[in-house]
């Protein structure tokens, strides 16, 4: 058998574009033929994956799946939303939801579980889709909560098949009453996640750095107005409640009736449930949220498709 050196490797890399890794193992099964490689990697659909993996991929889909007692959401990334509508994508989403259910929610735990295709793997499969529809696509993220009681309700917001959809909640409710009601009350609690986009859970897990920026910019904004530094502490600690009215689920005003606590609307739920709840964690996973888009000029576009033709 040939020797597979580094500059072999790379030379392969320049002319397909493909992965370090992938180049490595075509040239062992074409016995170091350059082009042989350049064709297997065609074969599996990884020179052309290569090729699109730099172009920006924030549209796609958000998916959810739901177990006794556990819930998943992964989000799934396409250059544009018209591959969103897709069967295959959508039955790749379904899939890789449930079977995330089975992980701690680490895209590389998902990536490598069989996908049941072709002896391929999740990440694999994805890979064979990026040749087959011919636009990039990634598994960007996933989480996973579960509870040893109770439930763990999903809401799926802008959803265009069932479980799919632009913003994806998961709610885990920790009780051993009446699951039917959990259910419901955390149906509810999702969709106010959606709708209000908490940050934290409750007060104690808010981020120590993240506070301590809110209370040097509002002591700033405090000291403008020229009062007493006594009086300037007592206007950053109501701000700061403030603050965490606004960022922390807990302390938020349901979005049903919009006078209710969270914290409060969970307590009045024990009489319903028969036991007592404690909302234990939530996910809220927004479709592309935090990908730099790139900003197209169509005009420009044209102009520049003409000049080369």
């Amino acid at each position: 058998m040939a020797a597979i050196t580094a500059a072999l490797v790379k030379e392969l890399r320049e002319k397909s574009g493909a992965g370090m890794m992938d180049c490595k193992k075509a040239l062992a099964e074409t016995d170091g033929d350059i082009e042989a490689a350049v064709d297997w990697l065609r074969k599996k659909g990884l020179a052309a994956a290569a090729k699109k993996a730099g172009r920006v991929a924030a549209e796609g889909l958000v998916g959810v799946a739901v177990a006794p007692k556990a819930a998943a959401v992964v989000e799934v990334n396409s250059e544009t939303d018209f591959v969103g509508r897709n069967e295959m994508f959508q039955a790749y989403v379904t899939k890789v939801a449930t079977l995330a259910l089975d992980t701690d929610g680490s895209v590389e735990a998902i990536g490598a579980l069989p996908f049941g295709e072709a002896g391929r793997n999740v990440q694999e499969q994805l890979t064979e889709m990026v040749g087959t529809i011919g636009e990039n696509m990634r598994l960007r993220r996933a989480a996973v909560l579960k509870v040893a009681n109770g439930v763990v309700a999903a809401y799926v917001h802008a959803q265009v098949a069932p479980g799919m959809g632009k913003i994806g909640v998961l709610v885990a409710l920790e009780s051993t009453g009446d699951v039917t009601a959990l259910e419901a009350l955390g149906k509810q609690i999702a969709m106010h996640v959606a709708a209000a986009s908490p940050l934290f859970l409750d007060i104690s897990s808010v981020d120590a750095n993240a506070l301590a920026r809110e209370r040097d910019v509002l002591a700033e904004q405090a000291r403008a107005s020229g009062k007493a530094e006594a009086i300037i502490e007592k206007m950053v600690d109501g701000r700061i409640r403030k603050y965490y009215e606004e960022t922390v689920l807990l302390e938020q005003l349901f979005v049903i009736d919009g006078e209710t606590k969270i914290a409060k609307v969970v307590a009045d739920a024990e009489k319903t449930v028969g036991a007592p709840v404690k909302l234990v964690g939530f996910v809220r996973m927004a479709l592309g949220e935090g990908i730099e888009k790139e900003e197209k000029d169509f005009a420009a576009e044209v102009a520049a498709a003409v000049k080369g033709a």
